[in-house]
C-alpha cells in the first residue's frame, strides 16, 4: 500500500514505460525501510519485568522535604503549603494570608530557592 501511495504522489512525474521498474524499486525502499523500523523497536516481551518494576529501596526524600519546610519562617511554609501541596492560585492564597499577589509570589520564590538548599 505504501508503495501505492508513493507511485500515485509521484504519478505525473513517473513514465508510463518506466511503471513497473518504479513499482519494483519503490516497493523495495519500503521493504527495507520497514525491516530498519522494526530492528530497532523492541518487543514488549523481550523486557525484564525486573527493569519495569519500582526499586522498594528506602527513600529518605519525604523526611527532608519536610525538614527544609520545618526550617522555613511561617510565612513562607504556609504559602509554600497552600501553592505546591493544596493548589492554590496566587490570588486565593492573597485572600487567605491577606498579602497582595506579587508579596505572594516573592515568599513562594524565597520558600523554593531556600529549599533548594
Amino acid at each position: 500500500q505504501d508503495t501505492f501511495e508513493k507511485m500515485w504522489r509521484k504519478v505525473s512525474e513517473i513514465n508510463f514505460a518506466k511503471a513497473k521498474s518504479y513499482m519494483f524499486s519503490a516497493g523495495y525502499c519500503t521493504m527495507i525501510d520497514v525491516i530498519r523500523r522494526d530492528k530497532k523497536k523492541g518487543d514488549f516481551e523481550e523486557v525484564k519485568q525486573i527493569s519495569l518494576s519500582h526499586s522498594k529501596q528506602y527513600s529518605d526524600l519525604q523526611e527532608i522535604l519536610h525538614e527544609g519546610l520545618s526550617r522555613l519562617p511561617e510565612m513562607q511554609r504556609t504559602v509554600i503549603l497552600l501553592r505546591d501541596y493544596e493548589g492554590y492560585s496566587y490570588e486565593e492564597i492573597g485572600e487567605i494570608t491577606g498579602l497582595g499577589e506579587s508579596q505572594v509570589k516573592v515568599y513562594i520564590y524565597r520558600a523554593r530557592k531556600a529549599l533548594k538548599q
